[in-house]
Parts: C-alpha cells; sequence; structure tokens
C-alpha cells in the first residue's frame, strides 16, 4: 500500500512548494512550534521564502517533549534578533508558576543560541502553593491523593476541572487506584486527548500537554520513574544523557503547569531528584 511517513509526507510537500511559481498561502501561524520536526520545518520554510514577514512562530522552549532540538538557522528561518519572550502569564498562578520554573532554571537556550528568560515573567492571579508529599509505599499515596480531590470537591471543584497525570502507561493503576478510592467517576485520556463533562481525567504526562484544569495531581513522581530510567539506560554517550535530563525535566514542567489554582505532586520513597529542585533545595 501507499503509504507515507508524516516525516515523509512534508518533506513532499516541501520539494513541491520549491517547484510553485505561487505559494497557497502569504502568511503562516505556527503555535507549539517548541515540537516541530525537521520535515515539518523545512515545509514552512519553502512556503514562505519570498517574504521576511510571511512566518510568525509561537512556542515555548520548557514545554519541548516531543522532539529532539535541532538548528532551525540551518533549514533557512533564522528568527536570532527576531523573537521575543511574553513576560505575562493568565493561565497558572503566581504560586504553581514559580516553583514549576525552577524545573528549568531561569534560562532556556536551543541550538542557534536563541534564550528564553524566565526570570522576570509574572503570573496576574495567586493561588494556593503547590502542595508536595512523599509516601512509604504505593497504598499510602492513593489514600492521601483520594483525600486531596475529595476536598478539591467539597471546594466546589468539578471532577471534569481535576487531573490525575503519571509518567507512563506503567504507572496508570496507581493513577486509577487513587481515583477509586476518592470515589469520582474518571476517564483513561486516550490519544484524542478529549475530557468529559463529570469525569475527572486520568492519563500520562504527555497528554497533559495543551490541557488546563484547575486542579492537579502529578503522582508517581520516584526515583527511576522521572527521569525514566529505561531512557537513561538506553543512551550511549554523554550529550544524550543530557538530552534525556533535559526533556523529562519539561514533561514534569508541563505536567505541573496545567493545572490553574491547585497542584499537588506525589512519590513514593525514593522520590526524583527532579522534586529536589522543584522546592528550591
Amino acid at each position: 500500500m501507499n503509504r507515507l511517513t508524516t516525516a515523509s509526507l512534508f518533506t513532499r510537500l516541501s520539494q513541491a512548494l520549491k517547484l510553485a511559481k505561487h505559494p497557497p498561502f502569504d502568511f503562516a501561524v505556527v503555535d507549539e512550534s517548541q515540537d516541530l520536526a525537521v520535515a515539518h520545518l523545512r515545509f514552512f520554510a519553502a512556503l514562505g521564502p519570498k517574504s521576511p514577514d510571511a512566518l510568525f512562530f509561537a512556542g515555548d522552549l520548557g514545554q519541548r517533549i516531543f522532539q529532539p532540538p535541532f538548528s532551525w538557522k540551518s533549514l533557512g528561518v533564522d528568527i536570532r534578533g527576531r523573537s521575543r519572550s511574553l513576560r505575562v502569564n493568565y493561565r497558572t498562578s503566581h504560586q504553581i508558576r514559580s516553583q514549576a520554573d525552577r524545573l528549568l532554571g531561569p534560562e532556556v537556550t536551543d541550538v542557534d543560541g536563541n534564550q528564553e528568560s524566565r526570570a522576570d515573567t509574572v503570573s496576574v492571579f495567586n493561588g494556593p502553593a503547590p502542595k508536595v508529599v512523599i509516601l512509604s509505599n504505593a497504598e499510602a499515596e492513593a489514600a492521601e491523593v483520594a483525600q486531596w480531590l475529595q476536598a478539591r470537591q467539597k471546594d466546589g471543584i468539578q471532577p471534569h476541572e481535576m487531573g490525575v497525570f503519571v509518567r507512563s502507561s506503567e504507572q496508570l493503576d496507581r493513577a486509577t487506584a487513587a481515583a477509586l478510592r476518592a470515589e469520582i467517576p474518571f476517564r483513561i485520556l486516550d490519544e484524542s486527548v478529549e475530557t468529559m463533562a463529570g469525569y475527572l481525567s486520568v492519563g500520562t504526562m504527555h497528554l497533559a500537554k495543551g490541557l488546563e484544569f484547575r486542579a492537579i495531581v502529578v503522582m508517581a513522581c520516584d526515583d527511576e520513574v522521572i527521569p525514566s530510567q529505561i531512557r537513561i539506560e538506553a543512551v550511549g554517550d554523554d550529550s544524550d544523557l543530557r538530552e534525556v535530563y533535559e526533556t523529562e525535566r519539561h514533561l514534569l514542567y508541563v505536567a505541573c503547569t496545567r493545572a490553574r489554582d491547585h497542584l499537588l505532586v506525589t512519590a513514593v520513597e525514593p522520590a526524583s531528584e527532579f522534586i529536589s529542585d522543584f522546592q528550591g533545595r
């Protein structure tokens, strides 16, 4: 069967655009640009070569969790000196944002040397400080999370305004155990990433991308779970190891910043080394 990978499709499209006399669009706006792959960027470079302002990209280097870093400049898209960082956060409370930012450091830099500074970012509202709890076993963790979820319900937060996220599918049973104990109807998110009214959302951190909830639990932040021991053991050199640690930090950052007002982070001893960074220790 004549099937194409996504990368092959965008490569063919970019080749066709280079031969076209007139591009199909004058301008393109690209959101979530930190997750673009090489083939995607080649396509956009071919789409807007005749005007310096044909392409507009919006993204956050701190949320890059799907693609390895690569040079945009080498593919014909040079944003050096033409980019700026937005400073006002309208989605996440000051308390959650400021602690989550500790996972990334004050600056994030891409391959071409572009820097995003988070030092002077501000949030437009306040909320309770994130809570971090490290338990002795998975049963105690489930009980802690269930009690926290029930307390949020008493605060007036509806099930569909809450989410529970874990590093990978291997930890989903811990999340569902907490939801069952809380006696809250829940739905496990799939690749369609559709939340449902009246249901608590349960899923992996990757599926949390792009979502927003009033209250979030990030569970199972154990040692060897995040950063993933499987990924660490699979790399062959120091540069690959640094990339694993960086994207795993980004992944935890993404999960935590899905919360608008309330955030609980839990682990079973020994906890992930990232927990200390999150707490500023």
